[in-house]
Formats: structure tokens, C-alpha cells, sequence
């Protein structure tokens, strides 16, 4: 058909229109859709490559985040056990005061025979702490207790927590121990010495593995949070932007209304001229 000619077949001009409202229709969903989710790349058909990449990072933040709740579980058994070995280090002080006690030849029977039983009270609250040190059903002082690993990263990486069933060894030594005389207090004191350095080597271990599971913990929370940003980099969508798009659609969705209006009426025209 030849432009400008009129034909009641054809309506080239509203042919034009209706494409161009479409168009503006789909645009205006896709605006619209943005908005409402905040999101530029909803499914693969938005951006195939972008969706492809953001899954992959929305899988590695839930890999991070088992990842944090097993070393935050981690962080409580080692955090209890911490606690236990700490009240045992200081009830040694008093086991120690006990026996120096006992080790006063002055004592009369009677004293040595108190001193004993204060001792036994002492020793027997060793093991009560060892017994209550347990968090989610693993107790790293019990007898026979080895290492905890815990998972560090999401490439499978561990990292230890070493277990310290030594402090059960050490109070099964002070236990079999008395001070009901100088001479025996003396042999007393020699196991306790003993016992504290056990004690303060577990302490030691306990700490710094309770302090890398702290490091690697505040490393996780922040690689996550980052993958977060670049997530968002990635899918977000900018709300001013598609805010001021969707009201400028809106508008040309008027407008396109209104000219295939205009573009329908032209038929009714040539059939005046036939009146």
C-alpha cells in the first residue's frame, strides 16, 4: 500500500500505534516488576549470564552460613570448656592452700583429719566442673575425650579444637592423694604441681583454639557480607532510577492510548465519505 493512502483493509497508522503501546507495555511491566521486588535480574529470560553468576554466589552465602553456625557451635563447646578449665585452675589455688596447710607439722590429729576432708570437698568439685563443662552433648574435658574439628570454610577447611581429657587424669592423681600428714601432704604437693602445669597446658591449648575459631568466625561474616554486596552489585535493582522510568512509561502509555484512538477513527472518516 502506498503511504498517506486510505484504506479500510489496512490501518497502517494504527498497526504503528499498537506496536509502539505494546512495546511501552512491556517496558512498563519490567519497570513495574523492578520496583515492586527491587530486583533488575529476577529469572535467567532478565539476564541469562547475571542470573547464572548470581546463583552461584546466593548458594556460596548459604554455604557460609552453615559455615558460621558450625563454628558458632564450635565457639560453645570450646567456650564451656574454657570456663570449666579456668574454675579448675582456680580451685587448685585453694587445693594448693589446703595442702600447705596440712604440711604444718604443728597440726594435731584432729586439724590433719579436717584438712583431709576440706581436701576431698575440693577434689570432688574438680570432677563436678569437669561433668557440667559440656555444651550440646560433647564434653572436651571428659575422660577419653579426643579432638573437635569443626568445618572453617566452604571449601571444606577445618580447624581443631583440642580436647583436654587430660584434666580428668590429673584429678583422678589428686583425688588418690591425702594430707593426713606432713608426709603424705609433701607427696601431695609434688602431684599438684603436676597437675597444674597439665592444666595450664590444656588452658593454653583451649585459648588459642578458641581464639582461631573467633578469627575465622569474624573472617566468614565478613566474606559473606561481601559476597552480599556483590550479589546486590549484581541483581539489584536501582529504585530512583526505575522509579522516574516507570512514571515516564506511564505516561508514553497514555500518550499510545491516545494515538491509536486517533489512528482508529481514520476509518470512520472515509465512511463519511460515502454519506
Amino acid at each position: 500500500m502506498a503511504a498517506g493512502q486510505n484504506s479500510i483493509n489496512t490501518n497502517a497508522a494504527a498497526l504503528i500505534s499498537l506496536q509502539h503501546l505494546n512495546s511501552v507495555n512491556n517496558k512498563l511491566d519490567v519497570a513495574q516488576s523492578r520496583v515492586s521486588t527491587g530486583l533488575k535480574v529476577i529469572g535467567a529470560v532478565d539476564n541469562a549470564s547475571s542470573f547464572a553468576i548470581a546463583q552461584g554466589i546466593r548458594a556460596d552465602i548459604k554455604a557460609y552460613a552453615a559455615v558460621s553456625q558450625g563454628i558458632a557451635n564450635a565457639k560453645g563447646t570450646s567456650g564451656i570448656a574454657l570456663a570449666g578449665v579456668n574454675s579448675i585452675s582456680d580451685l587448685m589455688g585453694d587445693i594448693q592452700a589446703k595442702i600447705t596447710e596440712g604440711l604444718n607439722p604443728g597440726n594435731t590429729t584432729q586439724q590433719q583429719a579436717i584438712l583431709q576432708a576440706d581436701f576431698n570437698n575440693l577434689v570432688n568439685q574438680i570432677n563436678q566442673f569437669i561433668s557440667s563443662a559440656a555444651y550440646n552433648g560433647r564434653n572436651l574435658l571428659s575422660s577419653g575425650s579426643g579432638n573437635a574439628s569443626v568445618i572453617a570454610n566452604i571449601d571444606g577447611s577445618t580447624v581443631t579444637i583440642r580436647g583436654g581429657s587430660q584434666v580428668t587424669q590429673a584429678a583422678t592423681i589428686m583425688a588418690a592423694q591425702a594430707i593426713t600428714s606432713t608426709s603424705v601432704a609433701l607427696v601431695a604437693l609434688t602431684r599438684i604441681n603436676d597437675a597444674r602445669a597439665t592444666i595450664a597446658s590444656i588452658l593454653g591449648n583451649l585459648g588459642a583454639d578458641t581464639r582461631t575459631l573467633n578469627f575465622q568466625d569474624e573472617f566468614v561474616g565478613e566474606i559473606s557480607d561481601a559476597q552480599e554486596v556483590g550479589l546486590g552489585s549484581i541483581v539489584d535493582a536501582d529504585l530512583a532510577k526505575e522509579s522516574a522510568k516507570l512514571q515516564a512509561l506511564q505516561v508514553q502509555q497514555q500518550l499510545s492510548v491516545q494515538t491509536l484512538s486517533i489512528a482508529n477513527q481514520r476509518p470512520l472518516i472515509l465512511q463519511r465519505l460515502f454519506q
